[in-house]
């Protein structure tokens, strides 16, 4: 699947705020080595080298789009790289901002990251936890509807996060310190079929990139039907609510 940073950024300062609140958790005050994985095009890479201006900071993204147009007058490193392949040895502040969600079966690489991370190490991570709002659940049905069943079986997951529970569970039983939460924003977006454009740059890319051209336009067409129905126009805009989950985990230095 490609990605479109022009249409993943039409909402930047919403998908920005919760990086920024994740960020803002993490107490490392000296790191040397900080990465963040899945940085997209960069922009909140970038706001990492002011929180920690003596520290390497690095950013990696799978996509090629994306890693093009990150900044490049700035400390920052990016390269394109998979974060299944990562090794976090030598890192101080690992983070991943809604990346997970898109690696089946990432708990095995959060137990690996958490045992390379250096000692008092830091590592946080948000991901969606909407998977049960009806911008998810109407996408889901519609692929699993008669008409498009055949096309799209499979395509889409149901679930591919953890709770907030089993995310501290996990790290602790690895031995670092974990907090863990939950927040459910309600974004007001403009314009029409607003949700359908927030989705088109995120969730909706694997059927997207499963149907042809005028197949695509006929799907996205139901969908947003749907959508509206769901999501009422209001004279102010559309409500979106949209709950993620946030995980910061510290890996202690051991008692002398």
């Amino acid at each position: 699947m490609r990605w479109d940073p022009t249409q993943y950024a039409r909402y930047s300062g919403e998908r920005g705020r919760p990086f920024f609140e994740l960020v803002a958790r993490v107490g490392a005050s000296a790191p040397r080595a900080v990465v963040d994985l899945g940085c997209g095009s960069g922009e909140l890479t970038v706001a990492l080298a002011e929180r920690w201006p003596q520290a390497q900071i690095r950013g990696f993204d799978a996509s090629a789009e994306m890693i093009a147009r990150a900044p490049r007058e700035t400390p920052v490193r990016f390269a394109v790289a998979d974060a299944r392949e990562f090794d976090a040895t030598g890192t101080d502040v690992l983070i991943s901002n809604a990346m997970l969600q898109w690696l089946p079966g990432h708990d095995e690489l959060l137990r690996r990251w958490a045992a390379r991370l250096n000692a008092d190490g830091w590592l946080a991570f948000q991901v969606p936890a909407n998977f049960d709002a009806p911008s998810h659940r109407l996408m889901r049905e519609l692929a699993e509807s008669p008409e498009w069943r055949a096309r799209l079986h499979g395509v889409l997951r149901h679930s591919a996060v953890a709770t907030p529970a089993a995310y501290l569970d996990l790290l602790a039983g690895e031995g670092l310190e974990v907090d863990a939460w939950q927040t459910e924003y309600q974004h007001v977006l403009r314009g029409e079929d607003s949700v359908l454009e927030w989705v088109r740059g995120t969730g909706l890319r694997p059927v997207l990139a499963a149907l042809a051209g005028e197949e695509a336009q006929r799907f996205s067409a139901q969908y947003a039907a749907a959508l509206r129905e769901a999501y009422p126009q209001r004279p102010y805009g559309t409500v979106f609510g949209f709950a993620r989950t946030f995980v910061v985990a510290h890996k202690v230095l051991p008692a002398r």
